[in-house]
């Protein structure tokens, strides 16, 4: 799509990786094929998806371990494609397992951990867990606050015990003063809490808001909100520099979500967003945060 910014780099703050793995853990031992294709879905591994980031000129991006002991899924795939991904894995702090999976993940060079508190049904702000921040140290921490529905799971008729009472981005604030070295990322915009997603991102410097979605929690809005408000709003308080693209892309066949990207770039484009503030949210910013080198040439998605 042609924008008034040339080519940049684009990079995906947020995919979903699912592998073999990720079937046979989610449904508790089923094989791969049945799950996929009780879902009409394809397999996707991680060649697969480098061939679909070409396709769509995407210069990388972050593939999440979208379930607790899937860690190594992602590992291998950044192993044989390490320019390409960047890794994230699911993390539930309350499993006995936790901090031996939390460590062996970073190890592996996955640099971002996630954490679906509603999901796992715990608070941010327990102490409890300060020994994952201590291992996160330097690295990034993804926090899922706001409205959690996991579109799979529903497909497949698997119960979705999530607490809402554990979504608040507020919770993050005193968490986010005490790690500075640590960057926690909120993605969805804080997925139906804006707001307060908002406020933290006001009151921590080291944190910022990923993008991703067609961001369907605007409808919870007392006020209508346009993905151009949303923008304008989240660049008020963050700037350029602490906003990640992403798409929340997951299976195949539909791929890349190239229409969210399409949303999301004329959004910006009407908020007035410069060459290099684009650059920066659509690709800049999450490779600082992993650590890579940004190249020159790079072409705009299609």
């Amino acid at each position: 799509m042609q924008t008034l910014w040339g080519d940049i780099a684009v990079r995906d703050a947020h995919v979903h990786f699912f592998g073999d793995s990720f079937y046979t853990l989610l449904t508790g031992g089923r094989a791969a094929n049945e799950v996929r294709a009780q879902l009409g879905w394809e397999a996707a591994d991680a060649d697969r998806w480098v061939a679909e980031l070409d396709r769509h000129n995407v210069a990388s991006a972050s593939l999440i371990a979208s379930l607790h002991g899937d860690e190594d899924s992602v590992a291998q795939a950044i192993a044989r494609h390490p320019s390409r991904f960047h890794g994230q894995f699911m993390l539930n702090p309350m499993a006995p397992d936790a901090m031996d999976r939390a460590r062996r993940a970073f190890r592996a060079g996955l640099r971002t951990m996630c954490l679906f508190p509603a999901m796992h049904r715990y608070s941010v702000a327990d102490d409890a867990l300060a020994p994952f921040w201590n291992a996160a140290e330097g690295r990034n921490v993804f926090v899922h606050c706001g409205v959690l529905s996991v579109g799979v799971r529903k497909k497949l008729g698997l119960p979705s015990p999530f607490d809402m009472r554990f979504s608040n981005p507020l919770d993050m604030h005193g968490v986010a003063l005490r790690n500075p070295s640590i960057n926690f990322i909120i993605p969805h915009f804080g997925a139906g809490m804006f707001r307060e997603a908002l406020m933290l991102a006001d009151l921590c410097p080291n944190v910022f808001l990923d993008t991703s979605s067609s961001n369907g929690w605007m409808k919870y809005c007392e006020a209508p909100l346009t993905l151009t408000d949303v923008f304008q709003k989240a660049l008020a308080v963050c700037g350029e520099g602490r906003l990640l693209f992403g798409t929340d892309s997951s299976f195949f066949p539909r791929g890349w979500v190239s229409g969210v990207y399409r949303a999301q770039a004329e959004a910006l484009e009407t908020c007035g967003v410069s060459a290099d503030g684009a650059a920066k949210i659509l690709g800049g910013n999450l490779a600082a945060l992993n650590g890579v080198s940004t190249r020159p040439g790079a072409v705009r998605p299609t």
